[in-house]
């Protein structure tokens, strides 16, 4: 396995910058935020690392050179936008940036592009299904053609009002992931796996790795704590964020020695990459960078 991050939390650093400190810190490799320039949605998001737009071989090979300079892989493009938006315009708008990160990883030789499903967070799940398919059906094919595997995070983002009831994600559990590989059967299509989301609904984060051994392309490792006085204050049908929080790997409920143990018998040798969302270390680029140190100096004692 690679211990890597997510390139979100670093959104004022350049790529170059992200790239001197992954190396100076340790790190293997990085998941590099692919968002469009613009104004930000939302918290990590609008990130952009790697400009996508007019990405051609000449960009590739400035982006490689640095990377073989620093001695540091990418481990996928990342870009985390609701394909399944209610505005259908909107929605072209993400599923077509998709397709571009595609391509562009393609260009650069990565093999991972990782996204979400989307929703349409006021509708049941069997009312988004067909929608889903007909979106993601020539994005997969597009992978296909183009060598790279399309990772879908499991993150429900129901955390926000405005992503309640439903949430702004599909692919938030095995029953779920089952029908998702049952109607799309393509081996370029599978999973970003974070254990987090499982722990605060309630659920097995092992077995997944398990179950899901061979669509499993990418991992995130953040942890989360689940604080129970607030959960049986408010129950399980308010927002998330009033019940639980987003923590650094070891600052939770995960196992890491069990995570890694069972993702290393499932026969997963891939990039295992650290994504801050622990608001204790926000505040400034000196705080978020020592987010990434001890959770590298954490996760060593797990990987090679």
């Amino acid at each position: 396995m690679q211990l890597g991050f997510v390139s979100a939390i670093l959104p004022d650093q350049s790529l170059e910058q992200v790239v001197k400190f992954a190396a100076a810190t340790g790190y293997d490799c990085v998941e590099l935020m692919c968002w469009p320039k613009g104004k930000a949605e939302r918290r990590y998001a609008g990130v952009t690392h790697l400009d996508v737009e007019g990405f051609d071989k000449a960009a590739a090979g400035r982006v490689n050179d640095l990377m073989r300079a620093h001695g540091v892989s990418i481990s996928g493009l990342g870009y985390y936008p609701n394909p399944l938006d209610p505005d259908e315009d909107t929605a072209k708008v993400y599923a077509e940036h998709i397709k571009k990160i595609i391509r562009a990883a393609a260009t650069l030789g990565v093999k991972r592009v990782n996204t979400f499903a989307g929703r349409d967070w006021t509708k049941s799940v069997d009312d988004n299904w067909p929608r889903f398919l007909r979106t993601f059906k020539p994005i997969v094919k597009l992978a296909e053609q183009r060598g790279v595997k399309l990772g879908i995070e499991n993150c429900p983002m129901l955390f926000s009002n405005d992503e309640w009831p439903g949430g702004k994600n599909l692919a938030t559990s095995p029953a779920i992931w089952r029908r998702m590989f049952k109607d799309i059967p393509s081996k370029h299509f599978g999973l970003n796996y974070d254990p987090s989301h499982m722990v605060w609904q309630q659920m097995d984060y092992l077995a997944p790795m398990r179950d899901f051994a061979k669509r499993i392309f990418h991992v995130h490792a953040k942890d989360v704590r689940v604080d129970r006085h607030l959960l049986n204050d408010v129950g399980i049908l308010a927002t998330p964020l009033r019940y639980h929080c987003p923590k650094l790997p070891g600052l939770g409920e995960v196992d890491w020695g069990r995570f890694f143990s069972v993702l290393g018998d499932a026969g997963y040798d891939g990039p295992v990459c650290v994504e801050v969302e622990d608001r204790a270390y926000e505040k400034t680029l000196k705080s978020r960078e020592a987010a990434l140190v001890q959770s590298h100096r954490y996760l060593r004692n797990f990987m090679a």
